[in-house]
């Protein structure tokens, strides 16, 4: 029992971060009685949540402060496979439907209108700007001078944190959007093709790590490492996480895509071409009608 509640105390706790995770949890609840929500769907959005609350409010996160390959583990978690979940189940009409109606007329729809919301969002979802942040946000915590900047500064580490959690939602958001375009903003065969650019500079970068016979990140050494084994070999195995798991979570994603895509298609959902007359075609009609 000791044990376990070792785990589950937050090794660096947040207020901000808990006010955010038991709102929305609250919204769910709230919204999943009011809607005709799947058990899937469910089952999906509380595994998403329990992976970030794992992540950064139990003492997982001591481990990832003081081992390099447990930070890439942590940070696979938050940037691909707790955003993937979660976005997967669809949760935006749960949440919404979670609010009282009062606020949602007084407070949510002028928010929705307002300039400063349609700014903010108009820039983080546009696709070419949340894709690369989206990678950009994973290279940038690699480069080894940030990576100990993070790891001394706690303010920073959480910066870091949310960055990725942010950039994660905001990408798969665009990916996983079971909408024609319009009105979703990237089109269907783009959200396929998505995945396969942005694995390709993780893949690399996951490599040079994997490959690296020096210590990239001396840092965890300053903290203290929390395993007695090799260095290079966390080193190494951190390196493989960036590349092989990740890769493998962003094809799943992709294929996701391609599912949704052919569902749209099936259903006869998006947007047809005008198909064009041959030019030969158009010369004859206006040559008889010239006649």
């Amino acid at each position: 029992m000791a044990t376990l509640l070792k785990w589950m105390v937050p090794w660096e706790f947040s207020w901000v971060f808990l006010a955010i995770f038991l709102s929305t949890c609250v919204l769910y609840v709230r919204g999943s009685r009011r809607l005709s929500v799947s058990f899937s769907r469910k089952l999906v959005f509380w595994i998403g949540m329990a992976i970030i609350y794992l992540s950064l409010q139990t003492y997982l996160d001591y481990y990832a402060e003081h081992e390099f390959f447990m930070h890439r583990i942590q940070q696979l978690l938050l940037h691909h496979l707790a955003p993937l979940l979660i976005v997967t189940s669809y949760p935006a009409s749960v949440l919404r439907a979670g609010l009282p109606l009062a606020w949602r007329l007084r407070m949510l729809r002028p928010l929705q209108r307002s300039w400063p919301w349609r700014l903010i969002s108009g820039v983080i979802l546009n696709p070419v700007v949340a894709t690369l942040l989206f990678v950009t946000f994973v290279l940038i915590w690699l480069i080894p001078s940030l990576q100990t900047l993070a790891m001394l500064d706690w303010r920073i580490y959480r910066f870091m944190n949310w960055t990725m959690l942010i950039s994660g939602f905001a990408y798969w958001s665009l990916v996983l959007d079971h909408r024609p375009h319009p009105p979703g903003r990237m089109t269907a065969g783009l959200r396929v093709l998505s995945p396969a650019v942005t694995m390709t500079p993780q893949i690399l970068a996951g490599a040079i790590v994997t490959f690296s016979k020096a210590d990239l990140y001396p840092i965890f050494e300053i903290c203290g490492r929390a395993f007695t084994f090799n260095v290079l070999t966390g080193q190494l195995i951190g390196g493989v996480i960036t590349w092989v798991p990740a890769a493998l979570i962003e094809s799943i994603g992709g294929l996701m895509a391609l599912r949704q895509w052919l569902r749209l298609s099936r259903n006869g959902r998006l947007p047809r071409r005008p198909l064009r007359q041959p030019t030969v075609r158009k010369s004859a009609a206006a040559a008889s009608s010239a006649e």
